[in-house]
């Protein structure tokens, strides 16, 4: 799960975005696949410029930091994670399938690491203020089995990469075009849908427990990413809209139902009761 999920109320991190986001779940299967958050209308604000201008402004600088420095963490964290569950895999394809996954997200790391030593920002301080409540998340929400794990992977990514893809629309062209190449989709998606979809149709008892758990992952989520953002001036302000074109609570809420729609129907997909 990378560092930062979808906060459950718009002071937390609403984001009204430069053009509304497309529909989200074409392929719910596909964690990457989440539209083009990028409207064919003209941007405005700092998502019409790049990065050498937007950036002359201090406290847009700060939230980019901050936002870069927890998507590394977030992609670190990832890494870490896939290679814990291949432990879990029970076949050896299994464990192949998801170290290629762990590599895929360790190179989305390097890129962003590499971006915050581009402007002059050490990589490691940038990702400090996210990795407690990443950590904690992990730790609370440790899976006691393999596909505990592939749901897990599944709903935070999944939400994850919807949330960024929406925050994605108010950034500058530079640091927008680095965001959406690094969320996309290692085929993690795919793969959890078949692995858990099977596992059910041989033992419907198991779609239960994996509802609950998705639902209490969510929470958990929610809970840790209200707290982050709360602490990160710079960062909440760009997410309520107060460095673009103001702050807009409708499309703010339009935000949300467009997440939440996308994460039914990869609930739906998985074959569990959102």
């Amino acid at each position: 799960m990378r560092c930062m999920e979808t906060p459950d109320n718009a002071n937390a991190a609403g984001t009204e975005a430069a053009a509304p986001a497309a529909d989200t779940t074409e392929n719910a299967g596909n964690t990457g696949t989440t539209g083009n958050t990028e409207s064919a209308a003209e941007p405005t604000g700092i998502a019409a410029q790049d990065w050498a201008t937007a950036s002359a402004e201090p406290q847009y600088r700060a939230a980019v930091v901050d936002l870069l420095g927890a998507l590394a963490y977030g992609e670190l964290a990832a890494f870490e994670r896939l290679a814990d569950d291949a432990k879990l895999a029970p076949s050896l394809a299994d464990k192949a399938e998801l170290a290629k996954m762990a590599s895929a997200e360790f190179h989305h790391f390097e890129r962003l690491r590499d971006r915050l030593a581009e402007i002059d920002t050490e990589p490691t301080a940038a990702m400090e203020p996210f990795a407690k409540a990443l950590d904690d998340f992990h730790h609370q929400t440790a899976p006691s089995d393999w596909l505990e794990g592939l749901v897990k992977a599944y709903v935070g990514d999944s939400i994850a990469s919807d949330f960024y893809r929406e925050v994605a629309a108010r950034l500058d062209s530079d640091t927008r075009g680095l965001v959406l190449a690094v969320l996309d989709d290692t085929g993690h998606g795919n793969f959890a849908v078949e692995k858990v979809r099977a596992a059910i149709d041989a033992d419907p008892r198991l779609g239960g427990r994996l509802a609950l758990w998705a639902r209490r992952l969510m929470g958990e989520a929610l809970s840790q990413a209200q707290r982050v953002v709360a602490e990160r001036d710079a960062l909440s302000t760009m997410l309520v809209g107060g460095m673009a074109d103001g702050f807009d609570l409708a499309a703010v809420g339009e935000m949300f139902a467009r997440i939440t729609k996308a994460h039914t129907k990869r609930m739906a997909a998985l074959g569990l009761a959102a």
